[in-house]
C-alpha cells in the first residue's frame, strides 16, 4: 500500500467502494468495505489524498480522515459525472472520483465543521416549519372558500377564526377541524421562535457569524446561513487579479434570497444610513431603477461578506 498516491471513495449508507491509484494514475487496489472495515483500512494506510463526492455523510467522513492524518478532498457530483467512462457502478464511480480529483483545475468543496452542520440542520428544520405554517393557512383558506367564506390572504384567518365560526353555520366536524388547524398553526409559530432563539445562541459563539452581523441590515438568519455555507473565504484567492461578477445563479438560492432582502431593507432605511456604502447606493439610485440597485447592493453585500471572512475583519462603515 506504500505506492498509493490517491484514493477515491464512492460513499454509501452501509457499503463503501474504494479505488486506489499510484502517482502515474494506474489502478493498484479496489475493494468494497463496510463502514467499520473502511476506517480500519484507512487507519493503516500512509497519509495520502482521499477524494469523495460531496454528498450525505461526506463532511463527517472528511473530518474522520483528517483525524487519521489524510488529506480529504470533496468534489461536487456534477464535476465527477463527466469522468465516468463506462456503465455506471460503484467501482466505476470511485475511479471517476479519482480521475476528477487528479485534475489540477478541479474545484473542491470546503468540508463543514460539526457546528456548521448542526446550524445547517437548524435552518433546514426551520424552513420546513415555515412551509408547514404556510400550508396550514392555505388549507384553512381553501376549506372556508368551499363554503363561500373569503378571508384576506395571510394569517388573518387565524385571528378571525372565532368570529368566522360564530357568524357562519358550518358543519360541526369542519369547525372542529379548523380549530385544530389553528392550534397547529400556533404550535408551529412557537417551534419556529424556539429554533430562531437557538440559532441566535449558536451565532453568538461563531466568530464568522459575528463578523457578518456587523454588515448593515444583515440579521441572524442571513449571517448564520452564510456562515454555514461560505467555509474558508481564502480558499479561492484571485492571485492578484480581481474580477467582480454578480451573484451566481448556480450558487445557494437561499443565500441569494436573503441578500436581496437585506438590500431591500437597507434601501428602505437609506435616509437613516451613513457611510460610503450608503453614499454609493444614493448615487446609484439617481441613475438606475430601484430593482437594479437592489440586485447591485445584494452583490456588494455578498462581496463584503466574503472579504470580512477571508481577511478576518469586522465591517467599518
Amino acid at each position: 500500500m506504500e505506492n498509493i498516491a490517491l484514493i477515491g471513495i464512492d460513499l454509501g449508507k452501509n457499503s463503501f467502494h474504494i479505488h486506489c491509484q499510484d502517482r502515474r494514475g494506474k489502478a493498484v487496489y479496489r475493494k468494497k468495505f463496510t463502514r467499520p472495515k473502511l476506517i480500519e483500512f484507512l487507519a493503516t494506510c500512509p497519509a495520502t489524498t482521499i477524494a469523495m463526492e460531496a454528498c450525505g455523510g461526506s463532511h463527517f467522513m472528511a473530518r474522520k480522515l483528517e483525524e487519521l492524518g489524510h488529506s480529504p478532498k470533496l468534489i461536487s457530483p456534477q464535476f465527477v459525472r463527466p469522468f465516468v467512462k463506462s456503465n455506471k457502478n460503484d467501482f466505476v464511480d470511485a475511479e471517476a472520483i479519482c480521475e476528477a480529483a487528479s485534475r489540477p483545475s478541479m474545484r473542491f468543496v470546503q468540508p463543514r465543521t460539526e457546528s456548521q452542520q448542526a446550524m445547517r440542520a437548524l435552518h433546514r428544520v426551520r424552513e420546513s416549519l415555515v412551509q408547514d405554517k404556510e400550508k396550514t393557512t392555505n388549507q384553512m383558506h381553501a376549506f372556508l372558500l368551499e363554503f363561500g367564506i373569503s378571508v384576506p390572504r395571510g394569517a388573518a384567518v387565524i385571528s378571525r377564526l372565532s368570529t368566522i365560526l360564530e357568524d357562519n353555520s358550518l358543519p360541526l366536524y369542519l369547525s372542529q377541524l379548523l380549530l385544530k388547524l389553528q392550534q397547529h398553526y400556533h404550535y408551529l409559530v412557537e417551534q419556529i421562535k424556539d429554533l430562531e432563539s437557538q440559532l441566535k445562541r449558536k451565532l453568538d459563539e461563531d466568530e464568522v457569524g459575528q463578523r457578518l452581523l456587523s454588515i448593515p441590515c444583515v440579521g441572524t438568519l442571513t449571517a448564520s446561513t452564510i456562515s454555514t455555507e461560505i467555509g474558508d473565504g481564502r480558499q479561492y484567492s484571485t492571485g492578484g487579479r480581481t474580477t467582480l461578477l454578480g451573484i451566481s445563479k448556480r450558487g445557494n438560492k437561499k443565500i441569494r434570497t436573503l441578500l436581496v432582502q437585506c438590500a431591500r431593507v437597507f434601501i428602505q432605511k437609506l435616509e437613516h444610513q451613513s457611510g460610503k456604502l450608503a453614499d454609493w447606493v444614493r448615487d446609484l439610485l439617481c441613475r438606475k431603477s430601484n430593482f437594479v440597485v437592489t440586485c447591485a447592493l445584494a452583490n456588494k453585500l455578498a462581496r463584503i461578506a466574503w472579504a470580512l471572512t477571508a481577511r478576518q475583519q469586522t465591517y467599518v462603515a
